[in-house]
């Protein structure tokens, strides 16, 4: 049986046996598929609480490191890097590398926005009732704020055409689960994001990747793809894509629509990304075949855990029939700082701002990176370095103080090629991310 170590940990003990399960993915020490401990059993072992166990555990899911399954127990999910993303940094470390590995939004220091909110409902004698089940007036405003949201999207939604849950990562997961049968062939881009990758594996779902250029994924190989695998689901992110910050422009979606009606795929669009970009998403073009997936976490708040799930509610009624199962996940706190922002215009107010900044930030990161800096892309949270002549540039970067993502840990397939990810909305401020593009572009030899 696997056991931890978590005598020299300072973390509390949960979050040091989360790390622990994380550092032996990491050396192979569990490997993919391996079962756990039983929580009781490892409780006893290591002389804690079994609810602690239990909390770890819980964590480890959340950060897909492991999965687990009602009267089956707790397995390892992937000993693949992408498990790297989701991981506790080491706290004495946080002085050493200036970390652009993980695609947040842009935080404010001086925002006092929550904090006058939070006061605000405590005033109104709002914020005790928060502590139980939402009401069904809380939830009926939801969806009108979500609605609302949804709409500077280009999206008119009809009654029942919106599905709350708790962020989009569940609302990816939660699509799939709808749409898909155990072991039938995924589409997704050659790149993909980590959280993607992460659902399918533990739906046990084998993702084929679509070829992609600077403008996203082709429409030929789209048409190809499916016909050779006899795929029924195509997961993609058009706006702003992760990883490499592609925006499809009309044309682009037009013909993946056509492809996809011709070839009878279902669609999950991932548009957490698309309210800071200018492109509309295919589910317009895509009613009757789409799944939206967004949220407010790249764009207003990471913290708020709120996303969106929309399209007709045929489809919807697939992924949960009562409309309920989606948003339990949600915190009533949650809902309510949401409406009151959509509302108030202040969700948009904080949007306008990320957009701003991340447009200062990559104007930044083309006077540092000059010849390097990638051309013809949208204005992105992150940037997609194509390294020639192929180097390690992650590994080269980390010996220049800055983490960045290698594209292995975003490739769906062998031969992930010579690329990073750099997310410059990650550094603490413009001028550690001017100190962090400096060490890259140190890191990045030319010619």
């Amino acid at each position: 049986m696997w056991l931890p170590d978590l005598q020299d940990s300072a973390l509390p003990t949960y979050l040091a046996l989360v790390e622990a399960i994380a550092t032996a993915i990491g050396r192979g020490e569990l490997k993919p598929g391996e079962r756990l401990p039983p929580q009781r059993r490892l409780a006893w072992t290591l002389g804690i609480n079994p609810s602690t166990v239990m909390l770890a555990y819980r964590e480890a899911a959340r950060r897909h490191l492991v999965s687990g399954e009602v009267g089956r127990g707790t397995y390892v999910l992937t000993g693949s890097r992408e498990a790297s993303l989701f991981r506790l940094k080491q706290p004495t470390a946080a002085g050493d590398l200036i970390d652009l590995s993980t695609n947040v939004p842009v935080h404010d220091p001086d925002n006092r926005d929550l904090s006058t909110s939070l006061a605000a409902l405590a005033a109104r004698g709002e914020l005790d009732m928060l502590q139980t089940y939402p009401s069904a007036a809380l939830v009926e405003r939801a969806h009108l704020a979500g609605a609302s949201w949804l709409r500077r999207r280009g999206l008119e939604l009809a009654p029942g055409g919106l599905l709350l849950c708790a962020g989009a990562q569940q609302g990816v997961s939660a699509a799939l689960l709808a749409l898909c049968e155990a072991g039938e062939p995924i589409l997704v881009e050659r790149y993909t994001a980590p959280g993607i990758k992460a659902a399918a594996r533990q739906l046990r779902l084998p993702l084929h990747g679509v070829a992609m250029d600077r403008h996203g994924v082709l429409p030929d190989d789209l048409d190809r793809q499916a016909r050779a695998t006899g795929a029924r689901v195509v997961v993609l992110t058009p706006c702003l894509q992760n990883p490499t910050g592609a925006s499809l422009d009309g044309e682009r979606r037009a013909a993946i629509a056509e492809v996809a009606r011709q070839r009878g795929l279902w669609l999950v669009e991932d548009d957490v990304y698309g309210v800071l970009g200018s492109e509309a998403p295919l589910a317009v073009q895509l009613p009757e075949r789409c799944l939206l997936i967004s949220s407010l976490s790249k764009s207003v708040a990471p913290g708020l855990r709120l996303g969106f799930i929309a399209g007709a509610p045929q489809l919807l009624e697939r992924i949960d029939r009562e409309a309920q199962a989606t948003r339990w996940a949600v915190a009533p706190l949650s809902l309510a700082l949401a409406c009151e922002w959509i509302e108030s215009g202040l969700a948009e107010q904080r949007l306008a701002w990320q957009i701003d900044e991340m447009q200062q930030r990559w104007r930044l990161a083309a006077r540092v990176l000059g010849a390097r800096m990638p051309q013809g892309r949208a204005v992105a949270p992150h940037l997609w370095l194509d390294v020639e002549p192929p180097v390690a540039l992650a590994e080269a970067c980390r010996q220049k103080g800055v983490e960045v993502v290698p594209a292995e840990v975003f490739a769906v397939e062998a031969n992930p090629g010579h690329a990073v990810r750099v997310s410059l909305a990650a550094a603490l401020s413009r001028a550690q991310l001017k100190q962090a593009l400096e060490g890259i572009s140190a890191a990045w030899p030319i010619g």
